[in-house]
């Protein structure tokens, strides 16, 4: 029977991708204390069906595709906040991983020798006790570029995912243990730390909507715009009331005294609005909805995508404010400086008459949003490929390539980062974004995991396996250790920004999920989206160096 289903599988390389993807996706749901593998449990389960017979392979072509399509995905989505990070603590937050992340790789190459690892398994264990695919990934493309004379190829290539197979999951769960471990010992109060920083997080993650009665004389005689200035308000204006007289809170409305108007922020956010303005009033500003109104828009027109909401003028072409930005889950507060992107949904607040003309603008179309810009999406693919194509000389005569993991990320962040080149438009709906993502890692794991499960199981049953899993735990909680003695004792960072930013080191979602529910507020998600990229591309370019100095 068992050869039956075998031969079945092999002979069917379709059939063998989506079983193992459909199987991996369910294990993937079960809890076990708490932690999920997720996605990455189809890499585990693409390892049992490799172990039943080294015939049951999955095509290069699989995981090779399923590679170039996640990265370049992940690489747009990330783009905005990686930039916005550089611009102002993220350098040195980044320093601080990237410092890091070489200590790590240096304690690999060091451990190798004593411990009698290959170049290819050295390779593996950095990337699987960091738990980093694309990683992985770049390892496998330096074998299969620089291949050593006399040596089997399949054999060298089994190498890294092995090692990774051992380290990954104790790479997820010495993570947590690091994070447990410190918070008990320093005996962190994450309110309190967020309250310091002037972010209390936990309380702002919902928007709030509230109106003001304007009793201080400093907040007369100059336009909305430069008290937002001057003042570094991060909220949005929507309606003032002068008498009985209702209208829109506009770039250049200048206040009186006893005005009411409504502001849109965080909670924290709007305190000190609050405090310059007047006092809180009970009023609620309702709309006469036959004159004004409001409502949710979906924003599908390429034409505005990619494009500063200041660069738009909406206020002067149609009477109309975006007072809320809705962002796959997250909700953000538009400035002048915002930049829409393909399936945001936008609060419009603007004259009955105009809602229809600003609803045509924007786009306010989910089958638009829902087809993929394929010439856009396939030339950036492309592209990232040949970048990943070129060579880079290094000391010694080696050559560093980007590979297909490397090339398609930076040019995804480049590309995410411009949003348009004239009638191009690179980004890609939150939605879309996601999905591919998602599809391309199972493709990813279910091709790399199918080729090496019967070297894995080969490997776990001797003594090489069991050192492979206690230096992986050992790299681990190294890593672990030093990004939060470093973070918080010497640069005194809160320690919900240091985890979430130690998740974007480890680029795991379920340390992430631990962390969040730890702090109990979004400073984890900040740190985490800071430096995610710059940890990816390093993690991508330190797999192939350990491959380069131990060759």
């Amino acid at each position: 029977m068992l050869q039956t289903i075998i031969a079945l599988l092999r002979d069917n390389p379709l059939l063998l991708l989506f079983a193992i993807a459909a199987l991996g996706w369910a294990l993937g749901q079960v809890s076990l204390g708490g932690i999920r593998l997720g996605v990455a449990a189809v890499l585990f389960v693409g390892l049992g069906f490799g172990a039943l017979s080294p015939e049951l392979r999955l095509p290069e072509a699989v995981y090779t595709l399923g590679l170039v399509i996640f990265v370049y995905a992940l690489g747009l989505s990330s783009a905005q906040s990686f930039f916005a990070a550089l611009r102002h603590k993220g350098l040195r937050d980044n320093a601080l991983i990237l410092l890091c992340l070489l200590a790590a790789a240096g304690l690999v190459v060091l451990a190798a020798g004593p411990l009698g690892l290959s170049a290819g398994s050295a390779a593996g264990l950095f990337s699987g006790a960091l738990t980093n695919t694309p990683a992985l990934a770049s390892a496998l493309e330096f074998i299969n570029l620089n291949p050593p004379a006399g040596s089997a190829l399949q054999t060298l290539l089994a190498e890294p995912v092995v090692a990774y197979s051992i380290a990954y999951p104790l790479g997820v769960l010495g993570m947590i243990l690091a994070v447990y471990t410190a918070q008990r010992i320093w005996r962190i109060d994450y309110r309190a730390e967020a309250l310091r920083a002037g972010d209390l997080a936990g309380a702002d993650v919902e928007l709030d909507n509230l109106t003001i009665r304007v009793t201080r004389p400093a907040a007369l005689g100059k336009p909305l715009v430069e008290l937002v200035k001057q003042q570094n308000w991060n909220v949005v204006f929507g309606r003032i009331q002068k008498g009985t007289q209702l209208q829109l809170a506009e770039k250049d409305s200048q206040l009186e005294l006893g005005n009411q108007i409504t502001v849109v922020g965080t909670p924290a956010q709007l305190q000190p609005v609050i405090a310059f303005l007047g006092e809180r009033s009970p009023a609620s500003l309702e709309l006469d909805r036959r004159e004004m109104d409001f409502r949710r828009i979906f924003v599908s027109n390429p034409q505005v995508v990619g494009r500063k909401l200041s660069q738009l003028n909406l206020p002067e072409q149609f009477g109309a404010l975006i007072t809320r930005i809705r962002r796959g889950d997250i909700q953000l507060i538009p400035t002048g400086n915002t930049v829409l992107e393909l399936g945001d949904r936008v609060r419009v607040l603007t004259h009955r008459e105009h809602m229809a003309a600003v609803s045509r603008y924007l786009g306010d179309s989910y089958r638009a949003v829902s087809e993929v810009d394929v010439l856009t999406l396939s030339l950036g693919i492309a592209l990232g490929m040949l970048l990943g194509m070129l060579p880079f000389p290094l000391p010694g005569g080696l050559t560093l390539r980007l590979g297909m993991a490397g090339g398609p990320l930076i040019l995804a962040l480049i590309l995410g980062n411009l949003a348009r080149t004239g009638p191009l438009v690179w980004t890609i709906p939150y939605s879309t974004s996601v999905t591919l993502r998602q599809f391309g890692l199972v493709l990813f794991l279910a091709g790399v995991g199918s080729r090496a499960g019967y070297d894995f199981v080969t490997t776990l049953a001797s003594g090489e396996g069991l050192v492979l899993l206690a230096a992986g735990l050992g790299i681990t909680l190294f890593t672990g250790w030093l990004v939060l003695w470093t973070g918080y004792r010497l640069l005194k960072i809160p320690m919900g920004l240091l985890t979430g930013m130690l998740s974007g080191l480890q680029t795991q979602p379920a340390l992430l999920s631990f962390v969040s529910e730890q702090s109990g507020d979004e400073l984890p998600n900040i740190g985490y989206a800071a430096v995610y990229p710059v940890a990816s591309i390093a993690k991508i370019i330190l797999a192939q160096l350990v491959l380069a100095w131990l060759s």
